[in-house]
Order: structure tokens, then C-alpha cells, then sequence
């Protein structure tokens, strides 16, 4: 097995799950349901950190493509395009699902329809929007299979088309403007860091049971400051690759990362933003956590450990297993 083999394990599970995901939203919405709507926003979260891996491991396929399989070069930068295009809105999707998530965790249970109706539309209209652009590059990658499926200027096309504009443009903005671009983003990523440590970081610790003097519900207050370091860390990690994909590419420990980015979203997703976490948050002063709740807080501890230290030795292990 080969990093190629990752692209081609990853690429159809964002396609489907964006399908799968709006139609339990909307079973969810006619149910009126908040445990169903819970499960799909918890779902659209994951779909968006399961994305990142699969667009970015696409630049392997396409340097194997080029090297093995010549084809015209507009399919390949026509997918890229409308799968960048779906990744933005992928990870949109995710945010604001989020945000409606983070209602379940609070302490007392939320009435039915407690969920903002803002947030409802908000994903509704983004999850529509996301599986359309999901067509198009399910459509735009089987082409570069089988161009004999092609006929004319199609939608998939179209859309992989405005998003060929962005990727140059974004690369062109990252690597033209190095000298300053760089390192803003650097500090971002370092601050997004050092948010996820201290508010995720510090809940976890609470609950492997130290500083029991500390309730746990004030230090779920602050888990939104995390949230938001994770978000900029991802904002600014998928623009040091689409700045330099040749960078991160073929580097398997880029990968290690990536995996572990997705486990430990989605521990956080599962465990501190849904109704799972209210028995948690109830926790006072000198009470111990369940065993439940200190395994999971080792588990994410060592994840996010695990996601620093692979970070700083991506540069040291670039080697090709081209």
C-alpha cells in the first residue's frame, strides 16, 4: 500500500456521506427530532475533517497520473478545481454544524427545537449546496478514468472551472507573498495551538481527575476558545498545502497527522459537543470522573500531543515514496 492507495480508500466516503448526511438532516427536520438532528449535525462535523485527508492525499493520485498515465491535463485541473470548491464548503458545513452541536452539551437538557432556527437553515442551505458540488467532483474524478463519459461542457465542469481559478490564485497569494503571508499564518497556527492546549487540553486534564477542586462545567465554558483554535488551524493548514502541496504530498508523516487530526476531531465532536458530555459537566468540586470519561480524555490528550509532535517533524522526514 501506497499514499496513492489513501486518495482512492478516502475520495468516495465525502461524496456519499454528503447525501447521507443531508437526507438524515432532513428525516431529522420533518421528525422534529433532537436526538436525529444531533446525530446529523455530529455527522456533518465529521464529514468535514474526513475531507481534509481526502483532497489533500488527491496531489499524490495526480503526480502518479502524470508520471504513469498521461491525460489531458484540464480533467485532473478540472477536478482539483471543484474539489477545492467542495472542500470549502464542506468545511463551512462542518463549522456551523458545529455550532448548533455545541447546544447539546450544555447541563440541562435543551427543549425540543432548542436548536437555533437560524443554525437549521444555515446547514440546510450549505449541506444542499455541498452535495451539488459533491456531483460535480464525483463526476469531474470518474472523467479522468473515463473521459468516454464526457459530453460537451456539463455542470461538473463548469464548477471544476471556477475552482481551477482559485487554486493558482490561492498558491500565487501564499507563495508570492511568503515573506509576510507566511509568517502570519505560522503565528495563527501556533495561537490555534496554544488555544486547543489550554481549553481542550485543560478540560481533559480535569477529567483524568486532577485538580479536583476545579467543577468541570466552568471548564466546558471554555472549550469554545479550543473549537476556535482548531478551526484556525485548520484554515491555515490547508493553506500551507495549497501553497505548497509538493511540500506535504508525498511525506508520510503528514499523513500520520492528518489521521490523527480526524480521530481527535472526532473524539471531540462525539464526547465534549454533544448530549454525551452532560453527565460529565455535572461533575462538582472534589467529585472523581467516570472511567468512561478518563479514557477519553487520555485518548485526546495523547492525540493532540501526538498531532504537535508529528507537526514539527513533518519538515524532517520529506523523503519520496514515490
Amino acid at each position: 500500500m501506497t499514499l496513492v492507495h489513501i486518495h482512492l480508500l478516502l475520495n468516495h466516503w465525502p461524496i456519499i456521506g454528503a447525501f447521507v448526511g443531508l437526507g438524515l438532516f432532513l428525516v431529522a427536520l420533518a421528525a422534529n427530532s433532537d436526538d436525529l438532528k444531533q446525530a446529523s449535525l455530529a455527522f456533518f462535523a465529521f464529514l468535514a475533517l474526513l475531507a481534509i485527508p481526502t483532497y489533500m492525499s488527491g496531489d499524490v493520485a495526480n503526480e502518479v497520473l502524470k508520471t504513469n498515465t498521461p491525460l489531458p491535463r484540464e480533467l485532473i485541473t478540472t477536478h482539483q478545481g471543484a474539489a477545492l470548491l467542495a472542500l470549502v464548503f464542506m468545511e463551512i458545513t462542518g463549522f456551523v454544524a458545529l455550532i448548533g452541536l455545541w447546544q447539546f452539551s450544555r447541563m440541562s437538557r435543551p427543549a425540543p427545537g432548542a436548536v437555533a432556527r437560524w443554525n437549521s437553515a444555515a446547514v440546510l442551505v450549505l449541506s444542499i449546496v455541498t452535495s451539488g458540488l459533491m456531483i460535480a467532483v464525483g463526476n469531474t474524478g470518474g472523467a479522468i478514468r473515463h473521459p468516454e463519459i464526457l459530453s460537451g461542457q456539463d455542470t461538473g465542469s463548469m464548477v471544476g472551472a471556477i475552482g481551477s481559478k482559485i487554486v493558482p490564485l490561492a498558491s500565487y497569494f501564499v507563495t508570492e507573498y511568503s515573506r509576510w503571508v507566511w509568517p502570519v499564518m505560522e503565528t495563527l497556527h501556533f495561537l490555534g495551538l496554544i488555544l486547543i492546549v489550554a481549553a481542550i487540553g485543560g478540560l481533559n486534564i480535569r477529567l483524568l481527575g486532577f485538580v479536583k477542586e476545579l467543577p468541570v462545567a466552568p471548564l466546558h465554558r471554555l472549550l469554545p476558545w479550543g473549537i476556535a483554535g482548531f478551526v484556525i488551524n485548520i484554515i491555515t493548514g490547508i493553506l500551507f498545502f495549497v501553497g505548497m502541496p509538493f511540500f506535504y504530498a508525498w511525506n508520510p508523516t503528514f499523513y500520520l497527522k492528518m489521521g490523527a487530526v480526524v480521530v481527535a476531531g472526532t473524539t471531540l465532536v462525539l464526547f465534549n459537543c454533544t448530549g454525551a458530555f452532560r453527565a460529565w459537566a455535572q461533575l462538582g468540586s472534589g467529585e472523581d470522573p467516570p472511567r468512561l470519561a478518563k479514557f477519553v480524555a487520555a485518548a485526546s490528550l495523547f492525540l493532540w500531543f501526538a498531532i504537535i509532535v508529528l507537526g514539527r517533524y513533518i519538515p524532517l522526514t520529506q523523503e519520496s515514496l514515490k
